[in-house]
């Protein structure tokens, strides 16, 4: 059997949490009976289908099953092939309309009329998967006319394998010293920024936030003025070349983020046995253990308490280690079996 995982304008989204999702499961697929083809376009791309589909060559691929991870003109062509075809249907709720809010400049104004465009288009899948019960839950209230599985995204803890060497490098490389607090991946006040900055000037250790920020005309005000005017002991680094060095180079990972549907970030700290400070929120609560795998926080006074708590190497080290047995539990061999039932379930008449 073969299945198209299409994740629309990959070369742009690769740095995401969706571009991540659809790596782990295309790396989870590999070792089940699923053949997996990247792209729905014959000669792999929309210009060169084109110019297939002018010589009657058709315009996509042969395949057996759509797996689409965005809600892009592009995947919206590749679904409406596929119902034409009899071709069963999989999409992949990364994004919703409250976790696209506090993200860019006007994102939230955009928000509402972005949710009636994703119940539209989720709906039109025989199963709509997400990556925990509490989306799940969110998409149930729009509401989405589909079937929806929780599947968790998972964690590649092969492609963290040596982060504790690029320690050293990373720390000189960004100026850091002392106890670390870190956070990683795109620089949005929906993740907590603020929150962030205000921790660190009630702090006297070392802040660092690995990850890309908007400079131009779509950046939030908060991105703006945050990373133009950070606390002394703040670091933005910018996008760096492999996130091991984040991993390597923090002591505490803090994600004071407003809303997530997963974080997969999270479970990658917690797989390189960092201690985690986070959000008290239900997503959280469905994965994790408060004070026994992480620390969750509802107010800022909390989240300092928390920082407080790990200087503490004895209780990073203990926090740590049982963070990474909660991470062990989202393995890629999980998402494969997950995946190829409900591969299953969709083909099977």
């Amino acid at each position: 059997m073969r299945v198209c995982n299409y994740l629309e304008l990959e070369s742009q989204l690769v740095r995401s949490g969706m571009g991540t999702s659809a790596a782990h499961q295309r790396k989870a697929l590999a070792d089940t009976d699923w053949e997996v083809l990247s792209s729905p376009w014959r000669g792999g791309s929309p210009l060169r289908a084109v110019q297939h589909a002018l010589v009657g060559d058709g315009a996509f691929e042969a395949f057996d099953l759509l797996h689409c991870n965005f809600v892009g003109p592009g995947s919206l062509a590749a679904v409406r092939h596929a119902k034409r075809e009899d071709v069963p249907v999989v999409l992949h709720a990364h994004m919703t309309k409250e976790d696209f809010g506090e993200s860019f400049r006007l994102s939230t104004e955009v928000a509402p009329a972005l949710g009636v465009y994703l119940r539209w288009f989720y709906s039109q899948a025989d199963l709509v998967l997400c990556p925990s019960e509490y989306t799940r839950g969110l998409l149930e209230a729009y509401p989405v006319d589909a079937p929806i599985r929780p599947i968790t995204n998972g964690v590649d803890a092969e492609s963290l394998a040596g982060f504790e060497d690029l320690r050293t490098e990373y720390r000189e490389r960004f100026d850091l010293d002392g106890l670390v607090v870190f956070s990683l991946g795109n620089v949005f006040e929906r993740k907590g920024l603020t929150t962030f900055c205000e921790l660190a000037r009630e702090a006297d250790y070392e802040f660092a936030w690995f990850g890309p920020y908007e400079t131009g005309p779509q950046a939030s005000e908060s991105v703006r003025y945050w990373t133009e005017h950070p606390p002394e002991n703040v670091t933005f680094t910018g996008w760096v070349d492999d996130k091991r060095g984040a991993f390597g180079a923090g002591d505490v990972y803090l994600f004071p983020t407003k809303d997530e549907n997963q974080g997969i970030a999270v479970l990658e700290a917690m797989a390189c046995g960092k201690p985690v400070v986070l959000s008290d929120l239900p997503v959280f609560r469905e994965f994790f253990t408060d004070g026994e795998d992480c620390l969750l926080c509802s107010t800022r006074e909390e989240f300092r308490a928390a920082l407080e708590r790990l200087e503490d190497p004895a209780e990073r080290e203990r926090l740590g280690a049982n963070a990474r047995e909660t991470a062990s539990e989202h393995s890629l061999a999980r998402v494969g079996e997950e995946l190829t039932r409900a591969y299953r379930e969709v083909t099977t008449p």
